[in-house]
């Protein structure tokens, strides 16, 4: 029964907030500025949370790995700065999309 609740609830959100996005007037451009802010902030960081819990699985995982088995150590250093330059090239997306935000904040 919990289960329908949720459904319905979701179901009723997923129905009603497009009908209130789409009824606001066209008010003055700097009232919807804060947007940009947000986003930007909200970019870095969910890119820097995500990028830093993925390093540290990646570098606990690899150390694991290498102690059980000290001959691979080569092989599995290799992935593991593969994998980190790949997750750390996340987090700079990250940061140019907040600055092409913070770019559009006229100022």
């Amino acid at each position: 029964m919990r289960k329908i609740g949720t459904f319905f609830l979701f179901a009723l959100a997923l129905l009603v907030v497009p009908g209130v996005a789409f009824a606001a007037e066209g008010g003055d451009a700097s009232s919807s500025l804060w947007g940009f802010g947000l986003g930007a902030g909200l970019a870095v960081g969910l890119a820097g949370l995500g990028c830093g819990i993925g390093q540290g699985l990646t570098a606990g995982n690899t150390t694991a790995g290498i102690a059980r088995n000290p001959g691979a150590a080569g092989a599995m250093f290799v992935n593991y700065i593969l994998g980190m330059v790949l997750i750390e090239s996340i987090a700079i997306y990250g940061l140019v999309i907040a600055f092409q935000l913070v770019g559009k904040i006229p100022g």
